[in-house]
């Protein structure tokens, strides 16, 4: 399975998908930062599940319709920062699927993520990560789950390794730098958290037009199912 995430920054580098999709063939597509009112339904064979409304600029998930059929879609709400209080609302911070593979009949859930900004503390971020994960499971205990986006968390990553651990999820690194605008916040921001899959790879793909490069996943189902 392979699956790109990317944070367009304000809508900027949505140009950049259709060329994204035909060169790298994803199963899946994870936006951040996406105007809702300017995605098209389709991009190449990858069909929009659903894109989040209530925020300026939103989350959407993209998914190969001869490789699954979508059921649940669900957009979560996660605690706010400050800055989302005193600035723009940003409370929708996950949109989830769960998929169907039309050939092998297994189900799991698909889902792309977007932290608080660095105007937060890393505390506030984990809570966030935690309350995802366990609103994922939610859709569907014992599936496979696989959460990519913009994680906003350059610093102290053993901390949340240990969050992620301690909710039985593994934490899988880009292999290069992912943000590059700002020097001394240049870092791996881009990344993934997953249960029931083996992650080979999460490998930074060229820089856009975006401050974020994007980032393909590439994973493969350890189980049919589990249980926790």
């Amino acid at each position: 399975m392979r699956v790109i995430s990317y944070n367009l920054r304000k809508h900027r580098a949505a140009g950049e998908l259709r060329e994204l999709a035909a060169e790298h063939s994803p199963d899946i597509l994870c936006l951040q930062e996406a105007d809702a009112e300017d995605l098209p339904e389709r991009i190449g064979g990858l069909q929009l599940a659903h894109v989040t409304s209530g925020n300026r600029l939103g989350l959407a998930l993209y998914y190969r319709t001869d490789m699954y059929r979508a059921g649940e879609v669900r957009t979560i709400s996660l605690k706010k920062s400050l800055h989302d209080r005193m600035l723009r609302p940003a409370h929708e911070r996950v949109v989830a699927v769960r998929l169907h593979d039309i050939d092998d009949g297994y189900e799991m859930i698909a889902a792309s993520f977007h932290a608080a900004p660095l105007t937060a503390l890393n505390s506030l971020r984990r809570k966030q990560i935690r309350a995802a994960l366990g609103e994922l499971e939610l859709m569907g205990r014992g599936l496979p789950v696989l959460m990519v986006g913009d994680y906003n968390y350059p610093v102290f990553k053993e901390n949340l390794g240990q969050t992620v651990r301690e909710q039985g999820y593994a934490l899988t690194l880009s292999d290069d730098r992912t943000y590059t605008r700002y020097r001394v916040f240049r870092g791996h921001y881009d990344f993934a958290t997953s249960v029931g899959f083996r992650v080979e790879g999460v490998h930074a793909l060229p820089q856009g037009v975006s401050d974020h490069r994007p980032i393909l996943v590439t994973a493969t189902r350890a189980t049919a199912s589990r249980s926790r």
